[in-house]
């Protein structure tokens, strides 16, 4: 592909290159680079991608887009306004724009975004009988096609790439999860969205955005970049989320007035369900997925497929025998044993608050809440985490959760304040799968036991290296007696 087709739509401060020069590729990464590339520098927050212009050089870049040009630069080089978005712009370029041949959605939030992009997903294939893209936390999809996944939203060039793979394969709608990280960082930029959808905002990732408010504005970004904006009006942080909105709003909620309500909620211990109320009807809603947070997700998908032109009768049917999402109040199999183990990816105050406290709700003996904070995080949130625990659960194991580059030790230390002066029991267990042991061997009849923080996750990162680690097969082998 030519350059100047390559940096069409790009604002250029400077271009040192023949616009006709033949560009065999993009990439962003020193270490892939190879012969025939333009390379993209970005500045990042743990490196500069600036400083590894000389590598790429070394590898083959035949052209160079950077937002600082080096001194001496000897390559052709173009100098970007924001090399971060001349990325986004520079994939779909390259890749022909593939999501304008898509219908578009995308979810923001704290929690509940994997669980609505499934809910959706499975109410646009049995409603429109189309084919579906997912991106996510869990996995990417295509159709029913599962593929990895290294982060929630991935980078601008590679997201495209992906589009552009799922075009091919004959996919009309994608739905994503976009992270607050992917909006702030540009890596949604010049996507159109048909309908973007806010869950709820509450603490993470602080170590990130520093403050709430600049957590709130970097999800905001969304409602910038989407034609139909689904909200929830109940959250606190949802006025301030859709100031700025150039699309469409549609609220959801239980307690304030929305455009959709959920009345006479119904919440058990294998499902939910709820009158969904909007001016013109109500419709009877029922979901094999426990939890008042459930009732808020649902709400969600309901509205996104309204303004996707999706009857909610139509949705209702469908959402009746929507298999569970794996990692989301999941239950493991414990055969013969009278107590039950839920796999959650709770890792957030919130999150570890929902679950809890939907488990109180139908769990017949104990609540037993199993979790640790991940390292090289938020620290602020460890003790409000310990305290949640203290508060909404009968018994409580302390444990590691992804310690990355922290002692263990460290984290836990950090969590303990929390349950400080509490009457709520509880033991720490440093190793995870020790810990889960622990939790089983020390069971009471009808408790029941949730491994928080995991969730999808079947490993355990420690340093910087990944150890497999699947909490269902802890599970069963210890059942085993393995």
């Amino acid at each position: 592909m030519k350059l100047k087709e390559l940096l069409e739509n790009v604002p250029v401060r400077a271009l040192h290159a023949d616009p006709e020069m033949e560009i065999r590729s993009v990439s962003y990464d020193s270490r892939n680079t190879q012969p025939g590339d333009l390379f993209v520098a970005m500045r990042g927050f743990a490196t500069d991608g600036h400083a590894y212009i000389p590598k790429a050089v070394e590898q083959g870049a035949v052209c160079v887009l950077c937002q600082d040009v080096p001194e001496g630069l000897e390559v052709p080089w173009v100098q970007a306004e924001d090399s971060r978005r001349a990325l986004a712009i520079v994939g779909a370029n390259f890749f022909g724009h593939p999501a304008d041949e898509m219908v578009m959605t995308a979810v923001t939030g704290t929690n509940g975004k994997t669980t609505t992009t499934y809910l959706l997903k499975a109410i646009l294939e049995q409603a429109l009988g189309a084919k579906v893209g997912l991106i996510g936390t869990n996995q990417n999809m295509i159709g029913q096609e599962s593929l990895p996944t290294e982060r929630t939203t991935p980078e601008s060039f590679e997201l495209q790439r992906l589009f552009r793979q799922m075009r091919e394969a004959g996919c009309t709608h994608v739905v994503m999860e976009a992270s607050s990280h992917a909006l702030y960082l540009d890596r949604v930029y010049g996507v159109d969205y048909a309908v973007g959808l806010f869950t709820n905002l509450t603490q993470d990732h602080l170590d990130f955005h520093k403050t709430m408010e600049a957590y709130c504005d970097a999800k905001a970004i969304l409602f910038r970049s989407c034609r139909r904006g689904v909200y929830n009006a109940d959250d606190p942080w949802a006025e301030r989320l859709m100031r700025g909105a150039s699309c469409q709003a549609y609220s959801y909620g239980v307690e304030k007035p929305a455009d959709l309500r959920a009345e006479n909620l119904d919440l058990a211990a294998d499902h939910i369900a709820f009158d969904a109320v909007t001016a013109q009807e109500r419709v009877k809603i029922r979901v094999g997925i426990p939890g008042k947070f459930m009732v808020y997700n649902t709400l969600n998908v309901l509205a996104a497929a309204l303004q996707l032109g999706i009857p909610l009768e139509q949705s209702a049917q469908i959402l009746v025998n929507v298999p569970h999402v794996k990692g989301r109040v999941e239950v493991v199999p414990t055969p013969g044993k009278d107590y039950t183990i839920l796999i959650d990816y709770a890792h957030s105050p919130d999150g570890l608050e929902n679950v809890l406290s939907s488990v109180r709700e139908f769990s017949r003996g104990r609540t037993v809440a199993l979790f640790g904070c991940g390292g090289d995080r938020d620290k602020t949130k460890r003790p409000k985490m310990g305290k949640i625990a203290a508060e909404l659960a009968d018994f409580v194991i302390v444990t590691s959760d992804n310690p990355r580059t922290e002692d263990p030790e460290a984290i836990i230390a950090d969590i303990l304040p929390g349950l400080a002066g509490s009457q709520t029991p509880h033991v720490v267990v440093t190793d995870r799968i020790e810990a889960i042991h622990y939790a089983m061997d020390h069971a009471q009849p009808g408790d029941t036991i949730v491994l928080c923080g995991k969730g999808h996750e079947t490993y355990q990162i420690v340093g910087t290296e990944k150890h497999h680690m699947d909490e269902r097969e802890i599970v069963a082998d210890h059942l085993a007696g393995k």
